[in-house]
């Protein structure tokens, strides 16, 4: 199969929208195919600021409608409390928002940027978008990771490089419990490197710890910059560490 063929199949789709570099090609390709697509956005505790910023960005150069919906993630017990399928609830939650407003702008299928390098597995989050029919055409096209960051790129996307970016909630521990002070402090604290240059890192922490883990080819920036980023992380952490397991 084809995105040409899945979107003569399937003319109207919703699009579940991250602005990821995956789920922005989708949207390009459906709308290159001919599809009457709408981009759903859910703002959660758990998204930073600069994730909407850039879905609102790539819809509008794509000329696509944007609808940005709101949940609350931290008032599901399942989620706030982060147990080992934290993110089956999270995804349950965040999709089953979509269909309903989906539905209600008429549109019955829901589409989400899952592609061929990601493992499905047993994964808690893909068991989420199997129970509800989400479809993934992107995997269903044998389209890699890599394969959609070439396309992405020729067709001109700032999407093309995007780093992947994971949620603010994976930063704290399975089983730690997740509150808003805890996730604004990572925001902050990654904010602040990403505003010093630094790429493709993470900021972890447990029990109010820091930990710090970045690409091996940025270790020299982190040390021109230590005194101030420890300074900066003191505003939110008790210590900052440097995680030797580099990423």
């Amino acid at each position: 199969m084809t995105l040409s063929s899945f979107f003569r199949e399937h003319p109207r789709a919703a699009v579940a929208f991250s602005g990821g570099a995956d789920s922005a090609y989708l949207l390009y390709a459906a709308k290159q195919c001919g599809a009457e697509v709408h981009a759903y956005y859910v703002k959660t505790e758990f998204q930073p600021r600069f994730e909407l910023e850039d879905a609102a960005r790539l819809t509008r150069e794509l000329e696509i409608p944007l609808h940005v919906l709101e949940a609350c993630a931290l008032c599901s017990e399942a989620v706030a409390e982060n147990p080992p399928d934290r993110c089956y609830h999270c995804k349950r939650l965040i999709f089953q928002t979509i269909t309903r407003a989906a539905r209600d702008d008429g549109f019955s299928l829901l589409l989400d940027g899952t592609n061929a390098s990601d493992d499905a597995g047993d994964r808690p989050g893909m068991r989420a978008l199997r129970e509800l029919s989400v479809r993934s055409p992107l995997r269903e096209c044998g389209l890699t990771k890599d394969e959609i960051r070439r396309l992405s790129r020729e067709a001109g996307l700032f999407t093309w490089d995007k780093p992947a970016y994971a949620c603010l909630a994976t930063r704290i521990p399975t089983g730690e419990k997740i509150t808003p002070e805890k996730l604004r402090a990572t925001e902050a604290a990654e904010d602040f490197l990403f505003s010093l240059g630094f790429s493709d890192f993470r900021v972890r922490q447990s029990d109010g710890v820091a930990r710090i883990q970045l690409p091996e080819g940025q270790l020299g920036r982190l040390i021109e910059h230590r005194k101030e980023i420890v300074t900066e992380l003191r505003r939110y952490y008790r210590a900052v560490l440097l995680d030797m397991e580099v990423r």
